[in-house]
Order: C-alpha cells, then structure tokens, then sequence
C-alpha cells in the first residue's frame, strides 16, 4: 500500500486517526506524506490506549464519595 492510496482511500481513518491528525502529519510533522509504516506508527501512538486522550474529561468525574466503591488508581479508572 503507498502512501498516495493510504491518503485516498482514507485507511488511515480506519486505523482510527481523523482527517485533522493526518493533516498534522502530512504537513506539520514530516512535510510529506506518511507511508504505511509511518502511518500504523502514529496510529497506534496517538490510540487512546497510549495517549489518553479522553484525560481532561475524565478528570472531571468525581473519584471519591458516597457512591465512588474504588476510586482511580494504578492504571484503573474509577468504579
């Protein structure tokens, strides 16, 4: 697959980067198109998985109270 197809046939989306985050790619990060290594690389990286990027909102749950049974440890989030 190169990195022209990739870029029209949107594979990337559906590695789960957004058409804003291949832009920033593309054009801010490398200045090229990314080729299909680059592109499963930045994919899995900026996962939510690694890169938590739901952070800020949960950080707006409550961790402690009446209702909160376990509150957010050691990689857990809050039950």
């Amino acid at each position: 697959t190169t990195a022209e197809e990739i870029k029209k046939k949107r594979i990337y989306a559906e590695w789960g980067l957004t058409d804003e985050e291949y832009r920033m790619i593309e054009e801010d990060i490398l200045g090229r198109m990314p080729n299909y290594t680059e592109t499963g690389l930045f994919s899995v990286m900026w996962s939510e998985h690694c890169s938590y990027n739901s952070k800020p909102v949960l950080r707006k749950f409550p961790t402690s109270g009446p209702h909160v049974l376990q509150g957010p440890g050691e990689g857990a989030g809050i039950v």
